[in-house]
């Protein structure tokens, strides 16, 4: 149930930034909640890039682009050192696909968003935390018996 979604005003992203930045930025998600890397997660790892037309987005100061991550977790699924570095780590990965340098780092606005277990569901169920562990812990092993084979 991890997702993230980045919005950005149209244009700010570099060409191949705007080809891998939703890739980058859910690995980054995936890597700090600590799920498995296998395919079933990497498919659960819902990743948006909303771009917004042109004048949609300014502060009372300028018209520099500036970007939003939004990122919704399960409740729990992140302590506050995970959150730390998911929120420098994404803030890094939209400073690349936009060809910016960390001065501006300002300009990414990184938001967590924290589900309150037994409030989300797929597939037609409501889906609990302490099912995505079991699940994750389960893959983890698969993946280590297939590793010492």
């Amino acid at each position: 149930m991890p997702m993230i979604r980045l919005t950005v005003p149209s244009g700010s992203l570099t060409e191949e930034g705007r080809k891998t930045v939703q890739r980058d930025l859910a690995a980054v998600l995936l890597r700090w909640e600590g799920a498995p890397d296998t395919a079933f997660f990497r498919a659960q790892a819902w990743s948006y890039l909303v771009e917004l037309p042109e004048g949609a987005q300014t502060t009372a100061e300028d018209d520099a682009p500036r970007f939003l991550v939004d990122v919704t977790v399960p409740q729990g699924a992140v302590s506050e050192r995970r959150k730390a570095g998911l929120v420098e780590d994404a803030t890094g990965t939209v400073l690349a696909a936009a060809g910016l340098s960390q001065d501006d780092a300002l300009r990414v606005w990184v938001l967590v968003h924290e589900q309150a277990d037994g409030t989300w569901g797929a597939g037609g169920s409501v889906v609990r935390y302490a099912d995505l562990v079991a699940l994750a812990k389960g893959q983890k092993e698969q993946k280590g018996e297939q590793a010492d084979a």
